[in-house]
């Protein structure tokens, strides 16, 4: 009978954990980006780029450092990622229907409205179209850093909403970069990378729960999925997928069965969160502004970017919310109500890492739109946190730092 008490206490203490990790991490990737801003726009800016270009490794593998961040140190973002979407589909808010409901139609909406309006305002142009999904996705960190600064007026059930949208939200662009931004596929390479994955869930099937064979093989899979076409990041969600979760069908009590997913969540927490994603944010976000003038911004590139994550954002996860409490088939979280929605999906149009990721993806080697891209995420990102922030002091009630 103490079992159910047990898994809620476990279950508690990781999630504090988690979102005092994911705010200081938050709060790391935002100095990272300055850091670079300033660092591009300053004396030090060849010393920056020359940073960024800095060669490492030999022969066919002799690639910038800025290539090893997007390419390689990614992947162990994209690990972390599908480790966090499997914990929450099997233990956690998506393991249920009543629970999965509101934030997964939330995060379709926080997805589809800012496609929409970055379509209406580039669908004359075919190649700014590769850039559709820029502006879909959430940094969850950064989110959750601007979420800390509220402290405890900030109710439980908006932070538990906020990262199980953004969980949904990168699952989603998980699903896009699979399907629209690769190419040229290599297929002898793509039927190695399929024994890959055959062993790996060979060796699930037989629970095995050491995780150096996992590991071992997810990085000779990243090596035939960047060689097949397919971008090899989807190497690291693949073998995060992989790994094995606790047995829901033995009889060993959950609450105390070694989980192999949880532990190598929690040895790559600090590694991504303190270094992975704020060098990935110091390499990508180092926009030089020589040139460019504030009427730059309008151009349909960044205006569609800029437009689909400060008003698509908030639009599509409100209505979205909206939509299901009317139909009956959801609730706002305790503590919520539709101004409080409207303040989440503000901070849900902080794109950063993941819209910088899809840039990379949709505009790399071509300068302008590139920049283009960069100019619409920045800007949108900052303005999406100061709204979203400032929007929540307002709306959300002081009673609720009493508690």
């Amino acid at each position: 009978m103490r079992a159910q008490p047990r898994v809620f206490e476990r279950a508690q203490r990781v999630l504090i954990e988690f979102f005092r990790l994911e705010a200081a991490g938050g709060i790391v990737l935002i100095v990272a980006a300055v850091l670079a801003m300033l660092a591009a726009n300053s004396p030090l800016a060849h010393a920056y780029e020359a940073f960024r270009d800095t060669p490492l490794g030999r022969g066919d593998w002799g690639k910038s450092l800025h290539w090893w961040v997007n390419d390689g140190l990614m992947a162990i973002f994209f690990l972390l990622v599908a480790l966090e979407i499997k914990r929450e589909v099997i233990s956690g808010q998506l393991s249920s229907r009543a629970q999965l409901a509101l934030p997964v139609v939330c995060a379709i909406g926080g997805v589809a409205v800012p496609a929409l309006l970055y379509v209406a305002l580039n669908h004359a142009d075919a190649e700014a179209m590769r850039g559709w999904a820029v502006p879909t996705a959430t940094d969850i960190a950064f989110a959750l850093g601007v979420l800390a600064l509220l402290g405890s007026r900030v109710p439980l059930g908006m932070k538990l909403l906020l990262s199980t949208i953004a969980v949904a939200d990168d699952l989603i662009a998980i699903l896009i970069i699979a399907l629209f931004y690769t190419q040229g596929l290599q297929w002898t390479a793509l039927a190695g990378a399929a024994v890959v994955v055959l062993a790996m869930w060979g060796l699930n099937r037989r629970k095995v729960t050491h995780l150096a064979p996992y590991l071992a093989l997810g990085a000779v899979l990243w090596a035939l999925v960047l060689a097949s076409g397919v971008h090899a990041t989807l190497a690291g969600v693949v073998t995060g997928l992989m790994i094995p979760h606790y047995d829901r069908r033995n009889t060993i009590d959950d609450a105390s069965e070694h989980s192999p997913l949880e532990t190598l969540e929690h040895a790559l927490h600090p590694w991504v969160a303190y270094a992975i994603l704020p060098l990935f944010a110091f390499v990508n976000a180092g926009l030089s502004l020589a040139g460019l003038q504030a009427g730059d911004l309008l151009a349909p590139l960044p205006a569609g970017i800029a437009l689909g994550l400060v008003l698509g954002k908030p639009v599509g996860i409100a209505g979205a919310a909206v939509l299901m409490r009317a139909l009956g088939l959801a609730r706002f979280p305790e503590g919520m109500d539709l101004r409080a929605m409207l303040g989440l999906g503000l901070l849900c149009g902080i794109g950063f890492t993941m819209s910088l990721f899809i840039a990379s993806l949709a505009f790399g080697g071509q300068g302008l739109l590139y920049t283009e891209s960069v100019l619409g995420v920045l800007g949108a990102s900052v303005v999406a946190a100061l709204a979203g922030m400032l929007w929540l002091a307002l709306v959300l009630p002081r009673a609720q730092a009493a508690r």
